[in-house]
This record gives C-alpha cells, structure tokens and sequence, in this order.
C-alpha cells in the first residue's frame, strides 16, 4: 500500500466538473498520521460519524450545504486560529490562491457576479458544529491528525482561457491537485502519500502532468481503478477510482468542495436575483433550471456587459 513509511497523507477530490455555470473546485486536506491512521481512512466512518462524513454525493444537495459549510468551518478556524466571522473569511482561509491572484484576470465591471458577499451567511447552528469537532477529535485518537485544508478555485473564464490553450477541465483539475499535493507537501517538510480521485478516467498520468512535469518519476501502476507514481522530494501518488467513498480525507476534501463550490454558485445567482427577483435558484450543472436561468439573463449581462466567458463554460472540440 502507498502508506507504509509515510508520516503524512493527503486526500484530494474535485467538485464541479461538468456544470455548465460556477467554478471548479479541487480540495485537498493534509493530515499527520499516527499508529493506526491510515487504516483508519482507508475504510468507512463507522456509528453516528457516518452520517457527517463520506460521499459528498450521498451526504449533501443543491442547497442543503450545512454539513459541508460546518466541516469548512472547523477546518478554516484551524487556518485562521480562530472561528471565521464570514462565509467570505472561510472562502480565503480555504482558497490555496489570495484574492488578488483570484481576480487577477476578473474585469472590474463585473466582479460582483463571483465575488458580491452581501448575501452570504453561515446556516450550520452550533450542535452540528460541536459534532464535527468532536469528529475530528475522534479521528485524532485513532492516528489522524487534520492539519490543513486547502482548494483551488478555478473560475469559469480560467477554465474558458484553459480551452483557449488547448487544456480540458480534466487537465486543469489535474494541474491544480498538483498544485495542491507540492504546496502541502511543504506544510508537512517531508515526502506525503497522497489519495487523488481520478482524473476522467485517466490511466497513465505522465503525459498529463502540469506542475510536476519534468521531475523525476516512477511508475508503480496504471490500471483501471489505481494509477500510482513515486516522486523523490514529493512522495507518493495514487489517482484512485471513486476515492470518495473509500478514503476519509478525500471524503472530507469533497465536502469542503461542494460547499465553496454551492457557496461561489449562490452568488452568481443572488447578483443577477437583484435585478429580477423571479430567477429561480439554479444549480449550474446540466438541467431545466440552469437552462432557464442562463436564458432569463441574458439581456442583463448584456446590460452590463459580462463577457461570455466569465459567464459559461466553453469545451474543446467542436
């Protein structure tokens, strides 16, 4: 297995893949482990922590976020070494980027559609908050110790200006795991085993690579469900099918996600909501009501002048 030896592992997932609208996130949680760790994440939550961490999917909805938003929470208060104040503070306190490299290619007219806070607000009361801590306390004790949380934001024209180069979204969600598996690996200051979800069904990643282009690489395996590299001075990397339901960290990373993810999404929709307050709540994936949304603005964004690539995701190919 790809732990033994390491004395920190990182588990990373992307939310946001394929929608048509709102950005791609891609999430990472670093954790050292003690005995018995990473036996601990590599099988099921057990008893009542089940019910708070596991697949995003089966755990959380459009617009039932509370779960996500309290592990954000905890894991931010971890980064700020305080409670977060603001849906706002929790984004920055997650995002791997500062907000000037998050904007640095947003027009200034039309900031307001990604990036208007007035609307955020925390919904996760404090019992749900005290559950989770106490989950990660339980963690803890069986030899995982959370350090960090990180996501990359990866907005809808950087995605769009991704195509222009000749980069897929499956690309782009590669390059910033990363980005993500070499920034934590330096909070740890030493070599990590990292569990990845899969990248679009990828199995030799070698080719694909970004940011670790160039280093030195070893194959361990390239198959269907696991494709596994070693890379002295990073560690160890498995790209792993369905990782979200078979390892904790990344169960933890997607849930992260989906709510920065749910969070970035509501305020495309509260900004264009100020001017018609009919616009139903759209998810931004590939549905009637995104579909009805994009149409209903239409001539808002032509109003002011939204480009259509910092609205609606283009793709490679025809």
């Amino acid at each position: 297995m790809p732990s033994n030896g390491y004395s920190f592992r990182i588990g990373a997932d992307e939310n946001g893949l394929g929608p048509r609208l709102g950005p791609m996130l891609t999430t990472a949680v670093l954790a050292q482990m003690g005995e018995g760790g990473h036996k601990t994440v590599e099988r099921p939550a057990r008893g009542k922590m089940k019910k708070r961490l596991g697949d995003s999917k089966a755990l959380m909805a459009h617009g039932d976020i509370a779960l996500g938003e309290a592990w954000s929470r905890i894991l931010a208060s971890r980064a700020l070494a305080r409670p977060p104040v603001s849906v706002a503070e929790v984004v920055q306190a997650l995002s791997l980027d500062d907000e000037t490299n998050l904007r640095e290619h947003c027009p200034s007219h039309v900031a307001g559609q990604c990036w208007g806070s007035h609307k955020d607000g925390f919904i996760a009361d404090d019992s749900l908050l005290a559950l989770v801590e106490k989950d990660l306390q339980t963690l803890a004790k069986k030899g995982v110790h959370i350090v960090s949380a990180r996501s990359v934001i990866v907005c809808t024209l950087r995605l769009n200006h991704g195509v222009d180069r000749g980069l897929s979204r499956f690309a782009l969600d590669l390059h910033a795991m990363e980005r993500l598996v070499l920034s934590l690996r330096e909070t740890a200051g030493q070599d990590v085993c990292a569990v990845l979800g899969k990248v679009g069904g990828l199995r030799q990643y070698e080719p694909a690579f970004g940011p670790l282009n160039g280093r030195l690489c070893t194959v361990l395996e390239e198959r269907k469900e696991r494709s596994s590299y070693r890379f002295p001075g990073v560690g160890e990397l498995s790209f792993v099918m369905d990782a979200d339901a078979s390892d904790l960290l990344v169960s933890m990373a997607s849930l992260v996600g989906k709510y920065l993810r749910e969070v970035l999404m509501a305020r495309i929709v509260n900004h264009y909501s100020q001017t018609d307050s009919s616009l139903p709540d759209a998810s931004g994936y590939h549905d009637p009501i995104t579909a009805q949304f994009i149409d209903a603005t239409k001539l808002t964004r032509k109003r002011q002048k939204v480009p259509d690539d910092c609205f609606e995701r283009r793709r490679l190919g025809p």
